[in-house]
């Protein structure tokens, strides 16, 4: 591992959460107003997600007011306090830019919608309930 790799790895921070284009994320980021520092919050869907290790970052956009505002973020900057991830998008691209041009309930994205392991007992009885109900759906089809 040679130096620069060994400097970024230490600059990295330990979680971060996985973005995707299409997420809607909370970033909490730290601005500093001359002598202090406070944390700003900002909240939007991610329309792209660039660069990998310590280079990456991602824009978010969001519309206030009827004005379409895109910040993009480091993940890794130590400006980021922290992010936090809402919901996630069901989208088919990488890069959202067409999203600049919609407005409204054209510019909404689908909830990607995971299955949810359930426990171990539960799931074994499934499968014995599809076959029972396979049998029933040909006997049926035969009489």
């Amino acid at each position: 591992m040679n130096v620069i790799q060994q400097l970024e790895k230490e600059q990295q921070k330990k979680k971060t959460p996985a973005l995707r284009a299409g997420d809607t994320v909370r970033v909490h980021a730290k601005v500093v107003e001359g002598t202090r520092e406070r944390i700003q919050v900002f909240e939007g869907t991610v329309i792209r997600v660039t660069g990998g290790g310590l280079r990456q970052n991602f824009t978010v956009r969001r519309v206030t007011h009827g004005v379409g505002v895109e910040r993009t973020f480091m993940v890794h900057s130590p400006r980021i306090d922290k992010i936090d991830v809402l919901r996630h998008g069901d989208v088919r691209q990488g890069r959202l830019y067409y999203l600049r041009g919609k407005v409204g309930r054209e510019a909404r994205i689908r909830e990607r919608r995971r299955l949810v392991p359930e426990t171990q007992d539960e799931s074994a009885a499934e499968p014995e309930a599809v076959e029972e109900e396979a049998a029933e759906g040909a006997e049926t089809q035969e009489a």
